[in-house]
């Protein structure tokens, strides 16, 4: 087997690495179930590599979100759902379909201010065929307003979708303080909780407050996913130097006390942003 620029070939690799008793035992194990993480991870490292503006790990990280994909349509090939050919023929149509405007007259040539009102219509259009597709039993009753917000994204980005889709009926915060308000409120509960020592409910208030801080981030125009790479980014980079402090003394971080590691964590705020190429336990 030898690398090649042809996807039948990255195909034919993933068929031999599932196959019973010659291929790897670990593939064999796998399900959609435990390859989904891998595959919302990958998508999270093209992101960095973007941001980080390195497009040699951007090529080699798409390859590896590619991997996913063809990864996931071999098993349900072997379970005579549909193939990577299916999967391929199926966005092309979509693609298609969606640019009328580029591969038919029908809609003529549109303004990019345009483009989005025909996608938007489009996607709606299909939203429907494949509901009218589905069994009456497998369509609710009841058509929620946040049915629309897509389950399958991260949290942070889904906590914010739903609170704008609840926004667009008046369902809101009037002003960043309220939320703050409310912040205070649920940080309240945590405590109450763990009090009671129940961790349940300790969970369930915790995602409580991250809730509010997605909604706080939505009212000044804070991206919380940007929000919070920036502060793990800052974490990392103060960490570090706290690392390179120690090792200057000839010391590790196991023989350093918390209270030496405090006084050093606060050094590290002074120093400027770019003195670290490391991309905060404390702000």
């Amino acid at each position: 087997m030898t690398p090649s620029r042809d996807i039948s070939r990255l195909i034919e690799i993933m068929a031999a690495l599932r196959t019973p008793v010659t291929g790897c035992p670990w593939d064999l194990e796998q399900n959609f179930a435990t390859i989904a993480p891998y595959t919302i991870e990958e998508a999270y490292e093209v992101v960095d590599a973007i941001d980080r503006g390195d497009l040699g790990d951007l090529c080699e990280e798409l390859g590896d979100l590619l991997l996913q994909v063809v990864f996931h349509a071999q098993m349900a090939s072997e379970q005579n759902a549909f193939a990577f050919g299916d999967v391929v023929e199926a966005i092309t149509r979509k693609m298609i379909r969606r640019h009328p405007h580029v591969f038919a007259d029908k809609e003529g040539n549109l303004a990019s201010s345009h483009v989005k009102e025909v996608w938007d219509r489009i996607k709606a259009e299909e939203k429907a065929e494949r509901a009218a597709r589905r069994p009456p039993e497998a369509t609710p009753a009841h058509k929620s307003l946040l049915a629309g917000v897509k389950a399958g994204q991260p949290a942070l980005t889904r906590a914010m979708e739903l609170q704008r889709k609840a926004s667009t009926v008046g369902f809101d915060w009037n002003n960043p303080r309220a939320v703050l308000a409310k912040i205070r409120e649920e940080a309240d509960e945590i405590e109450a909780a763990l009090d009671r020592g129940d961790k349940q409910e300790i969970a369930e208030e915790t995602g409580d407050l991250m809730f509010a801080l997605v909604n706080l981030a939505r009212h000044v125009d804070a991206d919380p996913e940007a929000a919070l790479r920036a502060t793990n980014a800052k974490f990392e980079r103060r960490f570090s130097f706290i690392e390179r402090a120690l090792e200057a003394q000839g010391r590790t971080l196991e023989q350093a006390s918390l209270a030496e590691m405090d006084a050093l964590w606060n050094a590290a705020k002074g120093e400027p942003a770019a003195s670290s190429n490391s991309q905060e336990r404390r702000s």
